[in-house]
């Protein structure tokens, strides 16, 4: 059993915390969020996402994960301290901020009382290894020895823990051969391939990663337009292509674009870091400007169908950037309902899991405690995010309780003949 400390209880460093107990290590969560720690330690949950909470339950009750505000408690005899906290956009630039890593690093290297490895688990720009081994170097008091270790997370919201347990690899940067042979004895047990370069390599392979997966959805995305315009489906498309090994069948799912907390943030950051040493990013401009135009073009079919959206009353299903998740970061039902708020129409709105965290973010619309409810009275049902309770829906009553049978199928969720047949006016993404 070794000693961890994993400072950050966001969706990262909670997840991360919680699997490396669950592996049978002894885990140390720090977070400087007073209220956060204290629900946590309830027995509460700051994040839904499915089967985390069983795990942080059953390894709390076992001993081995623990939850603390204090630094010198978390880092307490620990071999390895991860840091996992948020990187978010700058509003000026895009790139990452880096103020929590920092702050982290600093705290770390004031703690610093015996030898450690810090494994650096959120996304940060290339470099940002050796600038925390500089703060940690600064802010040290006692000459205990340290190294800096990069391990990006490749975990997906909604099977987050799947990912931690069944990982497609692990990725590994240090210019300490040692430290990174150590921090991969950690994942040992996993059995999966493990990958150990330099820090900056490393770096790069998540911002590449998302980059290449955030490139795929909006290229299927320009290609749903194009089979619009000329007639084929998109989804037949798709899935001719992904028979292809060459190409696959993930990320190939026409609809309203990428969204949470890692594609957009990235996409942005690694523009800026291409921008600021000479590069020209044209290909990741592309992708970040289809993927702002699939939330416009689903609100121009509404418009296209009704007419003025002055007055109409506008139903959406789906909140969350995904399904399994309560996440509204960069989610698309921001931005539509937005942009259909700007254009005169009344917005109702029922999601299962996120809509608590949706009313700080969209407080001026209805919320509904179920799609039936929704519908009511509605002009138009847009399906923004595919939860698999839409995919179920008695659509005999759903129509029978708007005002006019108007599916705009953001997820193409459904078949567009077997809504015609049953009554609906069908916009599908992509399709005919």
């Amino acid at each position: 059993m070794r000693r961890l400390c994993v400072i950050g209880t966001g969706y990262v460093g909670l997840v991360t915390g919680t699997f490396f107990a669950e592996l049978g290590n002894q885990v140390a969560c720090v977070d400087v969020d007073r209220a956060k720690i204290e629900l946590l330690r309830s027995g509460g949950m700051p994040i839904y996402e499915p089967g985390l909470a069983e795990l942080v339950q059953r390894n709390g009750a076992m001993g081995r994960l623990s939850f603390t505000t204090s630094y010198a408690e978390g880092m307490r005899e620990a071999e390895f301290v991860f840091i996992a906290v948020n990187t978010p956009p700058t509003a000026e630039s895009g790139g990452a901020d880096l103020r929590y890593v920092e702050a982290a690093a600093k705290s770390i290297g004031q703690h610093l009382d015996h030898d450690l490895i810090i494994v650096n688990k959120s996304t940060v720009p290339i470099g940002t290894g050796d600038l925390v081994a500089r703060i940690v170097e600064r802010e040290r008091k006692t000459d205990a020895r340290f190294s800096v270790v990069s391990n990006p997370e490749f975990l997906r919201e909604g099977s987050a823990v799947a990912d931690c347990l069944n990982p497609d690899r692990v990725v590994l940067g240090s210019g300490d051969s040692a430290a990174g042979e150590a921090v991969a004895a950690l994942y040992l047990s996993l059995r999966r391939p493990i990958i150990i370069t330099d820090l900056a390599t490393a770096e790069m392979i998540k911002y590449a990663s998302n980059a290449m997966l955030a490139a795929r959805i909006s290229f299927i995305n320009e290609m749903a337009e194009i089979c619009e315009a000329l007639g084929a489906d998109v989804k037949q498309v798709a899935l001719g292509m992904g028979y292809d090994k060459r190409i696959g069948e993930s990320f190939l799912e026409a609809g309203l674009g990428y969204g949470g907390s890692c594609f957009p943030k990235d996409v942005k950051a690694l523009m800026h870091m291409a921008s600021t040493h000479g590069c020209h990013p044209q290909l990741l401009q592309a992708v970040e400007d289809i993927n702002s135009d699939q939330r416009r073009r689903a609100v121009d079919k509404l418009r296209e169908e009704l007419g003025s959206l002055e007055g109409k009353t506008v139903a959406m299903l789906g909140l969350a950037f995904k399904p399994n998740t309560d996440d509204m970061r960069e989610a698309a039902s921001v931005d539509i309902a937005h942009m259909l708020q700007a254009a005169g129409a009344r917005v109702k709105a029922y999601d299962p899991v996120a809509a608590g965290v949706a009313k700080g973010l969209l407080p001026d619309i209805e919320y509904c405690h179920d799609a039936y409810q929704a519908a009511q009275d509605s002009d138009a049902v847009m399906i923004v995010t595919d939860w698999n309770e839409f995919k179920q829906l008695d659509l005999p009553r759903l129509k029978a309780a708007m005002r006019l049978p108007l599916i705009v199928d953001g997820r193409n969720i459904y078949d567009g003949a077997v809504m015609r047949e049953l009554g609906f006016t069908y916009r599908g993404t992509g399709r005919f």
